[in-house]
């Protein structure tokens, strides 16, 4: 199979994620914080490591503010709720995912604050304003993606968290495309906080994000608990990483992912993103070229930035075809409405949705070339 799905979740994954979880079930299978036996200890200590990993990555430089979460839509439900207030508002992108679109609306249908979502421009400067237009007296936040999950174009978030800022506002960041494939410097940027899935760019196993706080903003408890400490009261810790970790964690998937960041970390970023950008370079320029394509993303542009990632119909097919059609070549795309419909009513692209394909640090050019001529044949044949 040749897969270009990595947009969903990274496949394969390194050797090392998989020999991280295998030997935590064997060495390190004692609750972390949970009792005073070496095994215990030593789990926690291994668990720490990777809060340590993990801070390295985005410039945070305090592992204790490296939240563990399922994933990247709880660690980003964890702030927009936790930052909440009664007759709030929330500022957005339009080119968001569910994962931050749902928990608004949510907290709007509830009662609790309203919502207003920022036309992203051509340029940065004309997202910029969009949000600045938008900033009322309560406005709670601003909540934007890093880069579209649908049509890999990036947002200024550092120039956003300027905004942001002078605003007294907070800015909180999905990076669910963008973790491992772009930096982030949490210090110099300005982001208060950073949501990361660890099944994408990271490397990790499924089931597993982090949640970076960057900021002494105190966030309301969805979940309480069980931390391992202070048994003795009842309210929920103050202090991270316990005031968002209540339960037992996933040790195995956490020491997965944190053998996925030293991967990224030992294969550099820039790396990572070159190798992507030029399979990806090499699909868009081939897929302009073919008559019955339809092109959503302007890799050309020097106004836009992009992960490497594209989405693209075939005229005339319904994207779930083109996707089944691909499935029977042996080709893993993603079609549909990939979870983010704000962004295709932005893109007049919500009744067909797209064909999205995403490389990864393992795919090939010959894997690209097969895509192309895949395409080529299904092209002739509708």
């Amino acid at each position: 199979m040749i897969y270009l799905d990595n947009a969903a979740t990274t496949y394969p994954k390194p050797n090392c994620v998989l020999s991280a979880m295998r030997e935590s079930l064997w060495l390190y299978g004692a609750n972390p914080g949970r009792a005073g036996h070496k095994m215990a200890y030593e789990t926690a200590e291994k668990m720490f490591a990777v809060r340590e990993a993990v801070s390295d990555l985005f410039g945070l430089h305090a592992p204790e503010r490296v939240i563990f979460t399922k994933n990247c839509t709880e660690a980003l439900n964890f702030v927009i709720k936790g930052l909440a207030k009664k007759g709030g508002h929330f500022i957005c992108s339009d080119l968001e995912h569910n994962a931050v679109m749902r928990p608004l609306e949510a907290l709007k249908l509830a009662g609790i604050s309203e919502w207003s979502a920022a036309k992203t421009g051509a340029t940065d400067e004309e997202t910029v304003v969009a949000f600045e237009k938008l900033v009322r007296n309560n406005t709670t936040a601003f909540v934007c993606t890093a880069a579209s999950n649908v049509f890999g174009k990036v947002l200024p978030v550092e120039k956003l968290a300027a905004v942001a800022h002078k605003n007294k506002i907070p800015i909180v960041v999905d990076a669910a495309q963008s973790a491992g494939v772009l930096p982030f410097d949490l210090q110099k940027s300005g982001i208060d906080f950073l949501c990361a899935p660890g099944h994408k760019g990271l490397y990790g196993p499924m089931g597993t994000g982090v949640l970076l706080c960057n900021s002494d903003l105190p966030l309301s408890t969805l979940i309480e608990g069980g931390t391992g400490n202070f048994s003795a009261q009842l309210t929920q810790p103050a202090a991270y990483p316990e005031r968002l970790e209540s339960g037992t964690l996933n040790v195995p998937g956490i020491l997965g992912l944190g053998a996925g960041v030293r991967f990224i970390q030992r294969s550099g970023i820039e790396t990572v993103y070159e190798h992507e950008k030029r399979l990806i370079q090499k699909a868009y320029l081939a897929l302009k070229n073919m008559q019955k394509i339809l092109l959503y993303t302007d890799f050309e542009s020097e106004q836009e930035r992009f992960v490497p990632l594209l989405s693209f119909n075939l005229k005339g097919v319904p994207s779930e075809e083109t996707g089944r059609l691909l499935s029977q070549r042996g080709i893993a795309v993603r079609a549909g409405l990939h979870c983010a419909g704000a962004a295709h009513r932005t893109y007049h692209t919500l009744e067909s949705g797209t064909v999205r394909i995403c490389p990864s640090v393992f795919t090939k050019e010959k894997d690209v070339n097969s895509l192309l001529n895949s395409l080529i044949q299904i092209a002739k044949a509708v």
